[in-house]
């Protein structure tokens, strides 16, 4: 049995998604994985969440417990002998400590990098609005929204549902090793959205192979309340 490497709270995600051509794709596609595929399209997600309750290994790192994320992400199969596992595959994920950064581009091979970043969460009788802020060459990137306050139960067969349920994680090592990692969670809630934005510099912060999201606009965007997540340790495949 894998042990746990990561456990924390994953609360309040922020998920805009953009049907992209698969060809886009391709160059980031690890070995023996296959891209997932909804009603014909395929995604890319932008990302923002709250990690709390961090622990590595079953320890508080100080200074390490409570801090946001923001990734770009995309969704992938493999064929674990006959039996289809769904997960993710992300091209980068920002963190604003660069012990975070370390540990997992080293670890688990991520593609992360350490920026200034912010966040915030409002209440009113009605509505929440939360949003993500991270800062790379002068520019505050932003993905926010504003949502209903009633929680809503993930729709079985539904675009949020495509999105949310993927329960593994795989890297590109070398073009021959991908690694692979379970993601343990239970089903997210979600809120409907009244409004939101995304002002992010997609070519400066992703490179021009996702220049085209700069324009886009999302084919969805939805917030997920989130939940404990653990994260058990990877394998070669």
């Amino acid at each position: 049995m894998k042990k746990t490497f990561l456990t924390a709270d994953w609360k309040n995600l922020v998920m805009a998604n953009y049907v992209v051509d698969p060809a886009v794709l391709a160059p980031y596609l690890p070995n023996k994985t296959s891209l997932d595929i909804f009603n014909g399209h395929v995604f890319v997600s932008l990302v923002g969440f709250m990690f709390a309750n961090t622990r590595v290994l079953g320890v508080k790192i100080p200074f390490h417990v409570n801090f946001e994320e923001v990734n770009l992400r995309f969704y992938i199969r493999y064929n674990d002998a006959g039996t289809w596992k769904r997960g993710t595959v992300f091209i980068k994920e920002i963190v604003p400590r660069s012990a975070i950064s370390f540990v997992a581009n080293n670890f688990y091979n991520e593609k992360y990098s350490t920026m200034p970043m912010k966040h915030f969460y409002y209440e009113t009788p009605t509505d929440i609005s939360l949003g993500y802020h991270w800062k790379h060459r002068q520019k505050w990137n932003r993905i926010e929204a504003t949502i209903d306050r009633n929680e809503l139960p993930m729709v079985e067969g539904s675009e949020e549902e495509f999105i949310a349920e993927h329960y593994w994680g795989y890297s590109k090592y070398t073009h021959e090793t991908t690694y692979e990692y379970e993601v343990v969670h239970p089903a997210w809630k979600v809120f409907a959205v009244k409004n939101y934005l995304v002002d992010v510099d997609f070519p400066a912060l992703y490179g021009k192979d996702f220049s085209m999201l700069q324009d886009a606009t999302p084919n969805s965007v939805f917030v997920a309340k989130g939940s404990p997540v653990s994260i058990l340790q990877k394998r070669s495949l």
